[in-house]
């Protein structure tokens, strides 16, 4: 339609109207067409119109130009499929209803169908009618690219984190809710990691928060590059992530997905401002059997988080009920922290140090223990992390090393004692006149005193630092820098502080361990500065002969580890110290104990349709001994309760009097923590179907479940029990 055709429909005379009326009349044609040239050139309104058939019959050229389209190509085109709604197929078919309906229509947002990501436009459009005769539509048209991209990136950052890319807190919340909304009606699992970086505040400190964006940027491409299975990674804030998995509760591909993760993540980073090292640890929960809405399963897989920050750091934990326990009672322990200072609760332990030519016993490591009313010992990795943050750690910093000083000078004077200083004993008022005091009430040589000394105490006051660094050197006491090769470790400090050894960092020793040449190179690096500054160098964590004799040849000069001997206490360092001179020989044999918790525990199995209680004794990935049934024959089959959810079936492959070895049918996987548990649980939609409210599982027996799925009580028993022993019937 020619313009002076548009200008004699409704459109006019709504212009005429908004223009005052009568008083547009006075305009000639020509004038009015030469108006609305120029406003159609300026981009300020654009215009178009349809025949009845809804096919274009008039566009302004500069929507044309705008489009990156010819002219001649869009004329007589339908107008809906010449524009293709970007809000998706949905609104498509609603402008070819307005067309069809004859229907008024404003505010839709369009690109061209051929240009998916050209310019976006707002097309209204209007019915025309001569007397009842439809005879097409005539709209405007306006271009708001520009503020449909603002729009576009507002919506984004209102659900993604800015840094990495990834989801923020507000759209994982949204996904893992209406996730487990849709499951629970189709009875699928669903996994949430809670994921904390370990040491990333020290990168961030030391390096700088630029560095630290960067590093949370490698971080997400690696989490990215980790996970293969589907899955939404999110950015909580700071260095805390979250991934939910769907469709997944095996706890064995969950436990390798987790390792994969740890391992990768620890890897080094390179930056602009240094290279760093970090860590991960990972909490993992799985819905329904840990919790059925978001709430309860990111709480459980906050708890499990926790549990594997505080076994150590650098590991995962799967969620059980005992987690809420531990966390209470971990809180606890904090809480009376200050009453095992009061109450000499604590303890030393201590690892030897040696030389790596000799062989021969140079140093013992102070390590600090909690021997507790009711749990028994904490010992110094856990204890550690309790202290870590007490308002406590001055003081038990003090009392270790005046205890260490007190020990060391009944040992003969060719034996040093270590001692690791907390950053904030190091920081606080009259921290070298308490060594002094504990040197001269110990009546002790300085020299025989080492204090490990961490790179962090040189982010504090430099004047205060270095003149604490020139008293202690003055005192005569000997200085460790701890941690060197952690990734943010630098020259100057060794320029500033008179240290006698750099301890290697154990994550650096680590990587070592797997014949990385890179890794083995900066060891050797180290070496050679610490020689070149007429220093000894240690190196910590040592498990194998491999990883031993690699770092001998990198010149490294003194060793510890459980290839030599795990921390032990007072009476067992005295008793070696006696005689000839102390020296440990590296065995392969020796392994870093086990961390796990007891078996010997009251367990449930099943057979046929009766359960028994009996005592399981030992547990591996393939088979248990359980302990209180008689007349039990080989090939007998039990489904093996061990508690939460967790069976297993076994077959006993051995039977002596009350003790029967079991094989499992499917292996048990780690847990995360040292232990061991099964692969799957018993389904809370198989105990809802079978007459249970839908809730995440307790840690009790399953034997009783509804519905006949296990042993119910009132059968009749196939095997006896075996007397109990005294001690047992006491």
């Amino acid at each position: 339609m020619p313009l002076k055709g548009f200008l004699s429909s409704k459109g006019a005379n709504a212009l005429r109207r908004a223009r005052g009326g009568d008083a547009a009349s006075a305009l000639s044609d020509g004038e009015k067409l030469a108006m609305l040239d120029q406003l159609e050139q300026s981009g300020l309104g654009w215009f178009w119109a349809s025949d009845p058939d809804g096919k274009l019959t008039y566009l302004s050229a500069a929507i044309a130009e705008r489009l990156e389209l010819p002219l001649g190509d869009l004329l007589g085109q339908p107008l809906a499929t010449t524009f293709a709604p970007i809000e998706g197929e949905g609104r498509t078919k609603s402008l070819s209803l307005m067309l069809g309906a004859h229907k008024a229509f404003s505010g839709f947002a369009v690109r061209a169908a051929k240009r998916p990501d050209g310019a976006v436009l707002r097309l209204a459009g209007q019915p025309a009618f001569d007397g009842k005769k439809f005879t097409g539509f005539r709209g405007t048209g306006t271009d708001i690219t520009d503020q449909y991209h603002r729009e576009v990136e507002t919506a984004r950052l209102a659900k993604y984190d800015s840094l990495t890319g990834l989801a923020n807190r507000h759209r994982m919340s949204q996904i893992i809710d209406s996730t487990l909304t849709a499951f629970r009606q189709a009875k699928r699992n669903c996994a949430v990691m809670m994921l904390d970086l370990d040491k990333f505040k020290h990168v961030n400190d030391t390096l700088g928060h630029a560095a630290g964006d960067e590093l949370l940027k490698q971080v997400s491409d690696r989490l990215r590059r980790a996970i293969e299975v589907d899955c939404e990674i999110g950015r909580l804030g700071g260095d805390e992530f979250q991934v939910m998995l769907p469709d997944l509760d095996d706890r064995g591909e969950l436990g390798e997905i987790a390792m994969k993760i740890i391992t990768m993540l620890k890897q080094p980073y390179s930056l602009e401002e240094g290279r760093c090292v970090i860590g991960a640890s990972i909490g993992i929960a799985i819905a329904p059997h840990d919790g059925v809405t978001r709430e309860e399963v990111v709480r459980s897989a906050d708890l499990a988080l926790y549990a594997a920050k505080n076994g150590g750091r650098g590991q995962f934990r799967f969620f059980s009920g005992e987690l809420e326990n531990e966390a209470l009672f971990r809180r606890r322990l904090e809480e009376g922290l200050d009453e095992a200072v009061r109450e000499n609760q604590l303890f030393l332990k201590y690892q030897p140090i040696v030389d790596a030519s000799s062989k021969g016993v140079r140093t013992l490591e102070a390590h600090i223990c909690w021997m507790h009313e009711q749990r028994g010992e904490i010992d110094e990795i856990e204890f550690a992390s309790i202290l870590d943050g007490s308002s406590q750690i001055v003081e038990v910093g003090k009392w270790a090393i005046a205890e260490a000083c007190r020990h060391a000078a009944e040992w003969p004077e060719s034996v040093r004692v270590a001692v690791n200083v907390p950053v904030p004993l190091f920081g606080s008022d009259g921290f070298v006149d308490d060594i002094a005091s504990a040197l001269s009430a110990a009546d002790m040589a300085a020299g025989r005193l080492e204090l490990e000394i961490s790179e962090a105490v040189f982010f504090g006051d430099t004047e205060a630092v270095d003149r604490t660094l020139a008293q202690l050197f003055k005192l005569g006491v000997r200085l460790t820098l701890d941690e060197f090769g952690s990734g943010y470790s630098s020259l100057a400090y060794l320029r500033r502080a008179p240290f006698d050894t750099i301890k290697i960092d154990r994550q650096l020793v680590e990587e070592a361990e797997h014949h990385d040449k890179g890794e083995l190179g900066l060891i050797k690096a180290i070496v050679a500065l610490a020689d070149a500054l007429d220093m000894d160098t240690i190196a910590n964590g040592i498990e194998s002969m491999d990883l031993l004799a690699a770092l001998e040849e990198c010149g490294v000069r003194r060793m510890q580890g459980p290839m030599f001997a795990e921390p032990m206490v007072r009476e067992t360092v005295e008793t070696e110290l006696i005689g000839d001179a102390w020296k440990i020989e590296p065995s392969g044999d020796r392994t870093k104990r086990a961390r796990r918790r007891t078996v010997f525990r009251k367990i449930q199995v099943i057979h046929d349709d009766h359960s028994y209680e009996v005592t399981l004794r030992n547990l591996s990935k393939s088979g248990a001994l359980i302990e209180g049934l008689i007349d039990v024959p080989k090939g007998t089959q039990f489904v093996v309760d061990l508690g939460g959810g967790q069976l297993a079936v076994a077959t006993v492959i051995r039977s002596s009097g009350d003790t029967q070895g079991l094989e499992f049918e499917q292996p048990l996987v780690e847990d995360g923590s040292g232990g061991l548990c099964t692969r799957n649980r018993v389904s809370p939609y198989a105990l809802a179907s079978a007459g249970a409210p839908l809730a995440a599982l307790s840690q009790g027996s399953y034997k009783g479940m509804q519905g006949g799925l296990l042993g119910q009580s009132g059968s009749v028993p196939q095997f006896g029990y075996a007397r109990p022993s005294r001690s047992e019937a006491a």
